[in-house]
């Protein structure tokens, strides 16, 4: 088994790991596709936002979904492998539909599993709230099955820059 991590943009080079706007209704963040072949087991997940909201609540959820978003498609450079001998992720990349970020289209959902769930209140300026990270026991793990979309899902009432991740046993 092989681990990996993802962020909802490009992988950082010259600058670095850039926030996305989460925009004023439902956003998938990040998308994970799992090919036909492939199951993915989740390790650990989270989120910052750089700023409160003015307005809330803000809603931030990791659910599996049956139908893909329409993504800006992650490249292999973007989905790390922790271990530097680690073969390049078996997760679907290189297309709209597949492993990415910054969702332009929502798709119609007609079955999903939720694994997290946070809200954030009006005027939040808490560190606490403002960043999150979730580590399942062992025991406890979820597995996405194959053809499914794993998705960071954010519902804001005021728009906010959010960079989130997820991390996952193939």
């Amino acid at each position: 088994m092989h681990r990996y991590k993802t962020w909802n943009g490009p992988a950082p080079t010259t600058a670095a790991q850039a926030a996305v706007t989460t925009g004023t209704s439902i956003k998938t963040m990040l998308q994970i596709a799992t090919p036909s072949t492939r199951q993915l087991q989740l390790i650990s997940w989270g989120y910052s936002i750089e700023s409160g909201p003015s307005t809330g609540p803000l809603k931030v959820e990791l659910i599996q979904t049956d139908v893909a978003a329409t993504v800006t498609a992650h490249v292999a450079a973007g989905v790390q492998p922790l271990d530097p001998n680690a073969p390049t992720t078996l997760m679907t990349l290189g297309s709209s539909t597949g492993t990415g970020y910054t969702a332009t289209v929502e798709g119609s959902t007609t079955a999903s599993r939720v694994f997290d769930f946070a809200t954030i209140g009006p005027n939040s300026s808490s560190a606490a709230t403002l960043d999150y990270a979730y580590q399942w026991m062992p025991d406890e793990r979820p597995i996405v099955a194959v053809s499914k979309f794993l998705r960071v899902r954010a519902t804001f009432a005021t728009a906010a820059n959010m960079v989130c991740w997820i991390c996952w046993d193939e």
